[in-house]
């Protein structure tokens, strides 16, 4: 039975044995930590993991909408439909996001993705991709899978569209070197911002990426996984594509600050190729692990995001508008200087011009 459980099956079980009380709530943990699916042992000093419902999304999609009640808000061309959440239809120049209300205060945490992307265009006729993002700012449309530039955060990117393949083709007439430099697609990537860098289109965010993976997710007959953990300052981006109910590594970085307090979220866009990129489910999970003294004073809070072995320029706040009154004092006193130093200039003047006289008689 184990073996044809895939992450929502884990769920449902999940679901049925928490009612049943203490002792099977440590069996069920038990299942799940020899299981390989679902909530998972991550480290030393687990002690256990919970699902946060105001951060997490299942059918039938109750509290979805565009209201202020809701707990997640879609925006742009995004869908609510029986079976999953249309962020884009298989259509050109479409864009939709979808929203979580709550900002998520938890150190540790896993994102567990449930989605689907499909269409009819073949091969390099499709795109662009969609985004999972856990940044300050939401509900902020843009040109980065249907979010914003330069944002705050992290976003994790399934990009379908290799928009640098034009330049590898030259690449490869000039350097022998074209097959290491070359990505399979569909590309899994990863980037954390502090605000200051731009998403890089024309290589695939290849400048900024901190890892990635190819990931064939298009067009399959079998449900497609995406897990984010973030724990102890450690990113994690696993997936399960192949149909296996089996967990796979595509990315591993140490070092990576994340303030909390942040907004889940995932967008996606078209242009002139499309396809119907669809998120059936999110789930987060809130991984609880024990830390010695000397690891609280390592992973205190931080208020930017960054990457230890990563260089973000630094960001350098706007200054703040001048009020009225501060504007007109700083004219008044301006004129009144001027006035000063005009009639200083003149009692200067008049004096030089007396003691010339003097000298002339």
């Amino acid at each position: 039975m184990a073996a044809t459980l895939g992450p929502s099956g884990w769920w449902q079980r999940w679901r049925r044995r928490v009612s049943a009380g203490n002792g099977s709530r440590m069996l069920l943990l038990l299942l799940l930590l020899g299981s390989g699916q679902g909530p998972r042992q991550v480290g030393a000093g687990q002690t256990f993991e919970y699902l946060k419902r105001e951060h997490s999304l299942s059918k039938p999609y109750q509290g979805v909408g565009t209201g202020s009640s809701s707990l997640w808000n879609l925006m742009g061309n995004a869908m609510v439909m029986t079976q999953y959440i249309r962020l884009t239809p298989d259509m050109q120049s479409k864009q939709g996001a979808l929203w979580n209300r709550v900002p998520c205060f938890l150190r540790d945490w896993e994102l567990q993705v449930h989605f689907k992307i499909h269409g009819q265009g073949k091969k390099n006729l499709h795109g662009d991709g969609l985004a999972i993002w856990y940044t300050k700012d939401r509900m902020q449309p843009g040109p980065v899978f249907g979010n914003m530039d330069k944002f705050v955060g992290l976003g994790v990117f399934v990009d379908t569209y290799p928009n640098e393949e034009k330049q590898q083709e030259v690449q490869r007439m000039q350097t022998y070197c074209f097959k290491a430099l070359q990505r399979v697609f569909p590309y899994i990537s990863a980037m954390v911002n502090n605000g200051s860098l731009s998403y890089d289109h024309e290589r695939d965010g290849r400048p900024t990426e901190l890892g990635g993976c190819t990931a064939i997710v298009r067009n399959l007959h079998y449900d497609t996984f995406l897990v984010i953990r973030y724990v102890k300052r450690h990113l994690t981006i696993m997936m399960d594509i192949d149909g296996k109910h089996e967990w796979r590594d595509c990315i591993e970085v140490p070092g990576v600050r994340l303030p909390r307090g942040y907004y889940f979220g995932t967008s996606s866009i078209t242009g002139d190729l499309s396809d119907n990129h669809d998120v059936i489910s999110l789930k987060l999970f809130e991984l609880t692990v024990e830390r010695t003294p000397e690891e609280e004073k390592l992973h205190r809070d931080v208020f930017l995001p960054s990457v230890d072995n990563m260089k973000l320029p630094e960001v350098t706040a706007p200054l703040p508008p001048l009020s009225g009154l501060a504007l007109f004092l700083i004219v008044f006193f301006s004129l009144v200087s001027s006035v000063f130093a005009i009639v200083i200039g003149i009692i200067l003047y008049n004096k030089w011009q007396d003691q010339s006289r003097k000298r002339f008689y």
